[in-house]
């Protein structure tokens, strides 16, 4: 008795220590950088709270014109990934068809790829003298002269290189959510006459808003402050930009702060207007499903019809994967259909260049220790959630939530402000050394996934077991370390290969952070690559090709572990 008296107190002190450095970590990490945007955007220079500037980024006409662009082209990505996403969903979970498991894995293959690396890939494809463009010469289609850069002007270049990558998290989203739908309704709509398209708009669709919403949300959010795509494609004329150029004015102009405040009330609107109104409406409409339905199986012209409609998407989606391909074993790819004289040049002058091997091993280092903060975190949070019934499991779920709502830009531009002379993260100065910004900011900005693949662990697991090592004396950390934890190890090695791999990739926070090139990430390193004159681009798509390589055995990984719950990882 008194052993067990003694275990639940230590358990209680243990857990509430855990409880205030998590909060702790949030209230200075998280909060706190924001509260500093929010408080540079809605002051004065007295320090009097005002509307001033906020007004005025409505007022300049730049920078309306910024924001109206970035709310365009989140605008009409989220539209074109649902285009994309929702009839492949739909198609996947209603029917059978030859190589659906195949081409179910190859709709992923765009998330491997950074957009902004795709960026290159795309231009030596559609570029003015690109491979497409002289595909139509050769054809006979145009003259020459007449050849069109269809990656000119920037909008719609942006729109769908940043749709390619996002949509594939749409799909995970909605293909979850279809397979949650009961088989009995929709036997019950039919029975009723509603069948087709009509059952589709009118049951269907109602029933997996949930997972519609989620996945819109998120390429909504990542696309209106995406800042390295537009970077790469020189297209100035948007938000993110704005404030990327204004970084070195933060301690004399006070509109990238108003840029930064509006961007995330913005992005936070949409979070919560999907969250708790839209989503809470289609939830109330959801029903489990019992037991998963086989698919119709199809056969003939309707199977190949099924499979010609994976295929083109798929194909469509990784040309940027093959352009970065083409131009990083081609010894030149300008005026060709195909790239000249295919080699490793590109990748031995990449590997002998200054930047690139200390930018792997940087972003080794940064996601490595990203990662074991993100596990200390993550576990915790999961583990209250899951197993606590105390009034603080609401909160930490919330906490662990909310940096999918907030754009990494965001709390990246508030780490710079906070390391100003005479801010808390002076001390922490970016320009002189980012690496404890960098790793908490990758920290921050991946917990979601190391927080939901534990939590899913630890639902799949009876508490029985840890309550069985407890009543034979085991103490709660030692059930916890030889009961829980090996039970839940395939979830937090594929929520930790999830993690370590987009924070090793992580594009916002690398681009403003990171100041010196001692210290660049893999990804500020391939941005300054591309900028070079000459072999620039097809130096910085060999290293690119890296990062695709090495992202695509993690996805790979994380897939096998997780399964169908891999969709999980990626829900607002």
């Amino acid at each position: 008795m008194q052993t067990k008296r003694h275990n639940g107190m230590w358990r209680k002190t243990v857990f509430n220590l855990m409880l205030f450095l998590t909060l702790a970590f949030f209230l200075l990490f998280f909060f706190l950088p924001i509260v500093q945007v929010l408080r540079g955007g809605v002051t004065d220079s007295q320090g009097n709270l005002s509307a001033f500037y906020l007004k005025e980024v409505f007022l300049n006409p730049l920078y309306r014109e910024g924001l109206c662009n970035s709310f365009l082209i989140a605008l009409c990505t989220t539209a074109l990934s649902l285009l994309l996403a929702l009839p492949l969903a739909w198609l996947s979970q209603r029917y059978e068809f030859s190589g659906k498991r195949f081409l179910s894995s190859c709709l992923l293959l765009p998330m491997i790829l950074a957009p902004f690396v795709g960026a290159l890939g795309m231009q030596c494809i559609f570029g003015r003298y690109g491979a497409f463009n002289m595909l139509l010469l050769r054809l006979g289609i145009i003259a020459a002269g007449q050849e069109v850069d269809w990656m000119a002007g920037g909008f719609a270049a942006v729109v769908v290189l940043e749709a390619l990558h996002l949509f594939p998290i749409l799909y995970l989203n909605v293909v979850a959510a279809l397979a949650n739908v009961d088989p009995s309704l929709l036997e019950a709509a039919a029975d009723y006459g509603c069948v087709g398209f009509k059952r589709f708009w009118r049951i269907t669709l109602p029933l997996v808003m949930p997972g519609v919403f989620a996945g819109s949300t998120l390429v909504f959010i990542w696309s209106f402050t995406e800042l390295g795509t537009p970077l790469m494609l020189h297209y100035g004329r948007i938000t993110a930009v704005q404030i990327y150029s204004g970084l070195n004015e933060l301690g004399s102009n006070p509109m990238p702060y108003a840029l930064v405040a509006l961007m995330m009330l913005l992005s936070c609107a949409v979070y919560l207007l999907a969250k708790f109104g839209f989503g809470t409406q289609a939830h109330a409409m959801v029903s489990k499903a019992g037991q998963a339905a086989r698919g119709q199986r199809l056969s003939g012209w309707k199977n190949l019809l099924v499979v010609a409609s994976f295929s083109v998407v798929i194909l469509f989606s990784i040309m940027p994967h093959l352009g970065v391909l083409g131009m990083a074993f081609g010894k030149s790819w300008y005026r060709s259909i195909l790239p000249e004289s295919l080699g490793l040049q590109h990748f031995q002058a990449a590997l002998s260049h200054s930047l690139t091997i200390p930018s792997i091993a940087n972003s080794m280092r940064y996601a490595s220790l990203a990662l074991l903060l993100c596990l200390l975190l993550g576990v915790f949070i999961a583990y209250a959630v899951v197993r606590g019934k105390g009034k603080w499991t609401v909160l930490l779920d919330a906490c662990a939530m909310l940096p999918l709502a907030v754009p990494g830009l965001v709390l990246a531009f508030g780490y710079m402000a906070l390391a100003q002379k005479g801010h808390i993260f002076h001390c922490f100065d970016p320009v002189q050394n980012p690496t404890v910004l960098l790793v908490v900011a990758y920290a921050v900005r991946r917990l979601p996934y190391i927080v939901r693949a534990a939590a899913a662990g630890l639902q799949q697991t009876s508490v029985s077991f840890e309550e069985a090592a407890a009543s034979l004396g085991a103490s709660p950390f030692v059930a916890f370390r030889r009961i829980t934890v090996p039970l839940i190890a395939a979830n937090l090695i594929a929520g930790s290969i999830l993690a370590f791999s987009f924070s090793m990739l992580e594009v916002s926070d690398s681009l403003v952070l990171a100041h010196k090139a001692a210290f660049f990430p893999i990804t500020k390193a391939i941005f300054e690559l591309s900028m070079l004159l000459g072999q620039g681009p097809s130096l910085a798509s060999a290293l690119g090709l890296w990062t695709m390589a090495f992202l695509a055995l993690s996805m790979l990984a994380a897939s096998g572990l997780l399964g169908k719950s891999m969709g999980a990882i990626f829900k607002a």
